[in-house]
């Protein structure tokens, strides 16, 4: 057989040392074709030879896996969502798992080429917080069979694993809060349309809105699409009502930052002029003046249990599809026009 001709083996050379075609080699590494057992079989021998399985994607052929994890999230949609990928990258480590991140910008068509760009890397499952309107997305890699998470953002599908936060109670609690403090017009500025927190937090508002005795009206939920800016906007919109509202719920904690920005811009005090809580609690919450009243996401267990469950998949295909749900923490501080305290309820 003929030796590679350099120290960092190519697929020619592989190619020449299982005596086929470079396209041969290329199909059996990208799994793009089917090729007979003993030339498939020449292939990986030729691999092991030249040592090319030092190459992640080689080796995959030749172990069965990659220890690899391709995680596709939106990296502006949200602060929330850096810590989490912290969480789940501590976690992949400790069980000897590496992380491939990608960018979906939170849009379904980048989504699409993303997930089938980290497949490409032959990736041993994936993590996705779902971006709006991706349905035919987690259709494919359920119909595929590939290992697959939900994350953050969990659908009605009984099919695919999945694991968040509860949003409905969480948010009645924290409308009703308000409620007890003698507020009866309360608003909402609300996230992204079709993300299914965003629906399940404005569902959680109505709730709350109902246990505490009060009318929902449209006009006192302003969409602020989840960003800085809508967030800002979002607050104008309610202002400008001929009866604005007295306390405000907001969806996350992005567009919180528009929330006091604009309050800033028109001289109002967050907590004295306008009551706010906010869902999520991020590491600034309790260092703005006055310090938010919010309801914190458990990130650090969503990323552990988005790891183990993708874990269990990978070595049990045919186990039974989960969706974890875990319970958030209402900080209880002074942005919702409470005295000072200093314990978590």
């Amino acid at each position: 057989m003929p030796q590679p001709r350099s120290s960092r083996p190519t697929q020619r050379d592989i190619a020449e040392l299982a005596g086929v075609s470079i396209t041969t080699v290329s199909h059996v590494v990208n799994g793009t074709r089917a090729v007979a057992e003993d030339t498939k079989a020449a292939v990986l021998r030729a691999i092991e030879t030249t040592g090319y399985t030092g190459d992640a994607i080689a080796r995959s052929l030749v172990t069965g896996g990659t220890r690899s994890i391709g995680m596709a999230i939106s990296l502006v949609a949200n602060p929330y969502f850096a810590t989490l990928m912290q969480a789940i990258e501590r976690e992949a480590s400790a069980h000897g798992y590496t992380v491939l991140l990608a960018d979906t910008h939170d849009t379904a068509g980048t989504e699409r080429d993303t997930v089938r760009a980290l497949r490409s890397r032959r990736v041993d499952g994936l993590l996705i917080t779902p971006a709006p309107g991706d349905g035919p997305v987690i259709g494919e890699l359920v119909s595929l069979d590939v290992p697959t998470v939900l994350i953050d953002r969990l659908t009605t599908r009984a099919d695919v694993d999945q694991v968040g936060t509860e949003n409905i109670q969480a948010t009645s609690a924290l409308t009703a809060h308000l409620a007890t403090l003698g507020h009866r017009r309360i608003g909402m500025i609300s996230g992204t349309p079709g993300l299914s927190t965003s629906e399940e937090r404005v569902l959680g508002y109505r709730l709350g809105l109902g246990r505490s005795g009060l009318t929902w009206s449209s006009d006192l939920v302003a969409c602020g699409n989840s960003s800085h800016e809508g967030g800002a906007l979002a607050l104008s919109t309610l202002l400008a009502l001929p009866e604005p509202p007295t306390a405000l719920v907001v969806g996350n904690d992005s567009m919180m930052v528009g929330v006091l920005h604009e309050a800033r811009r028109r001289g109002l005090k967050i907590g004295r002029d306008l009551p706010v809580v906010v869902y999520d609690d991020v590491e600034w919450a309790d260092l703005v003046d006055p310090p938010l009243t919010t309801m914190a996401q458990p990130i650090e267990e969503i990323g552990r249990q988005a790891v183990r469950l993708l874990l269990a998949r990978i070595n049990d295909p045919a186990r039974k599809a989960e969706t974890v749900r875990l319970a958030p923490t209402l900080r209880h501080r002074e942005s919702c026009g409470c005295p000072p305290v200093h314990s978590h309820q």
